[in-house]
């Protein structure tokens, strides 16, 4: 995806190790936190409607569904540590 992007393929995992800097408002690492990012692979679909039920749970979204330049549909938020979670579909 770019020079700060790496995967490993292990089983039906993805490993993905890069630098912060997705979000534009990128933020340190929480205290306490592991200080790390998960993703989840879904439908296109199931992206917005995560979405939906999130913002009705009154959970602070990061950045709301989004179609990126390389090929996702993203959804980002946070859990109660702080620790940055991501929904995503290939488009």
């Amino acid at each position: 995806m770019s020079d700060n992007w790496f995967e490993y393929e292990i089983g039906g995992n993805t490993l993905a190790l890069s630098a912060p800097g997705l979000t534009a408002a990128d933020t340190p690492v929480p205290y306490g936190t592991a200080g790390l990012q998960l993703a989840f692979c879904v439908s296109v679909d199931d992206v917005d409607a995560c979405h939906e039920v999130l913002t009705t749970q009154g959970v602070d979204v990061v950045s709301p569904p989004t179609d990126r330049d390389f090929g996702h549909r993203t959804l980002f938020f946070c859990d109660p540590d702080g620790n940055l979670l991501e929904i995503y579909a290939e488009i």
